[in-house]
């Protein structure tokens, strides 16, 4: 009896490469998994260079990695340690064998896991002292710069309460108060209203947005809207919400005001009371000038009681006045007729310049007379001994002495004067000097 071959039974199981049970796992999750919602704390967020997000969702068991592409518009930012509920699809990576989940959005799961974030992110700005940079509120405000969503009873309740108030210019920036990209909004209008040129510079500005939940209020719970908050040259007042709504913008501005309404209460002071209020005052200086004016009236006539008559006062003036004016002439002519006999005196004194010019020719003559007859015989004593140098000279010079049979002996440039000299020029050229000329002679022997 022949046996059939035994076949394995792992023969009978069919093979696939990596790939396809790659692909064919990626098709069913993708295909059973496309819209998921998943709930889990955020761990390991990593912000890429490229703008998307990589992180995990973990719970006590078990941990799912997760990934939001730049640009997904999610209702929350992500952040370290918060719970949340995102919704997105499964999705597998087959180059390194795993699952996650793309988010395309997300919120927080409920207000506890905001409230701890919200905590957390305040103490971490008071600790920057963000909290504390408080500038004071102009009293009378010429231009506010209001910062709200366009629509909405906020920003009519605004602008019906500052011209009800006090009447003034108002700029008007349109932001989102709610939803993606309205932080974004609300501080670069902050940064904007910094930025304009002084001459349409408000002088105050006003965040509002009307009340909510913690979830809709989250835009003013944003680190940059607290920081653009802090860092405003401008003064802010916050009106976020109801009384009983806060945030931390709150804590970064200059003011909070309960209500939008009330952020224009603080924002400006009463018209009608400063124009009465001047008013009162006005009549209360009119008052007292008149009382001052009254009372200085009383004390002027009474002094003028005690003062004499300015007729008389004035005729004692006038008769002092012609005496001295009387003095004053007869001085006058005293002085004129002194001054003419003085100048005639000295008239008199005077002498006819000719007379003064030969006086002085003569003089000159005299003087240059005796001149020559000084400068003659300084010149002649000078002459004198001039010639009797001379004659020294004449009779001491040398060639006098050549002449009486004498010479001077010289070898080369050297005048021989010793026998020491003359015995070192043997055998060598020496000149005697004669008083009619030169002869040179070799002398070898001495």
């Amino acid at each position: 009896m022949e046996t059939a071959p035994h076949v394995s039974v792992l023969e009978e199981i069919p093979v696939f490469s990596v790939s396809e049970i790659s692909q064919t796992l990626k098709r069913f999750v993708e295909g059973n998994f496309n819209k998921v919602r998943v709930q889990g704390e955020i761990s390991g967020l990593k912000r890429h260079t490229s703008g998307h997000s990589y992180f995990a969702l973990k719970d006590k068991d078990a941990v799912l990695d997760g990934i939001c592409w730049r640009g997904t518009a999610l209702g929350i930012n992500l952040e370290e340690g918060l719970e949340v509920i995102v919704q997105g699809r499964l999705t597998t990576y087959p180059g390194r064998s795993k699952y996650q989940i793309v988010i395309e959005s997300a919120k927080a799961a409920g207000q506890g896991a905001l409230l701890k974030l919200l905590l957390e992110r305040k103490a971490k700005l008071e600790a920057e002292g963000l909290f504390s940079r408080k500038r004071p509120l102009p009293p009378f405000p010429n231009r506010i710069g209001i910062i709200t969503s366009p629509t909405g009873a906020v920003i009519q309740d605004i602008l019906h309460r500052l011209n009800d108030r006090y009447p003034c210019e108002v700029i008007v920036w349109p932001v989102l108060v709610q939803g993606p990209g309205a932080a974004e909004q609300v501080t670069n209008a902050i940064d904007g209203f910094n930025k304009l040129p002084p001459h349409q510079l408000p002088d105050l500005l006003i965040v509002a947005r009307g009340g909510g939940s913690l979830e809709d209020l989250w835009t003013f719970n944003e680190e940059n809207v607290v920081r653009a908050t802090a860092n405003s040259k401008i003064p802010i007042i916050s009106a976020i919400g109801h009384e009983t709504d806060t945030t931390l913008i709150d804590y970064a501005s200059d003011l909070r005001a309960p209500t939008p309404t009330a952020a224009a209460e603080l924002a400006t002071p009463v018209l009608s009371q400063i124009l009465y209020t001047l008013e009162l005052y006005s009549d209360r200086s009119k008052s007292l000038m008149n009382r001052h004016l009254q009372s200085q009236s009383v004390h002027v006539i009474g002094l003028s009681r005690g003062l004499p008559d300015p007729k008389v006062l004035l005729e004692t003036a006038t008769m002092r006045l012609d005496d001295w004016v009387e003095r004053f002439n007869l001085a006058q002519l005293g002085l004129i007729k002194n001054r003419y006999n003085l100048l005639v005196n000295v008239t008199l004194r005077l002498r006819h310049p000719k007379q003064t010019l030969d006086m002085a020719i003569t003089e000159f003559k005299q003087q240059n007379q005796t001149f020559i007859k000084a400068f003659t015989h300084c010149f002649d004593k000078y002459e004198q001994s001039f010639r009797m140098i001379s004659m020294c000279l004449e009779q001491g010079s040398y060639q006098r002495v050549l002449e009486r049979g004498f010479c001077w002996i010289s070898g080369g440039e050297t005048v021989i004067t010793s026998a020491n000299d003359f015995s070192r020029h043997m055998g060598q050229v020496v000149s005697l000097n004669f008083a009619d000329g030169e002869v040179k002679i070799k002398p070898q022997s001495v």
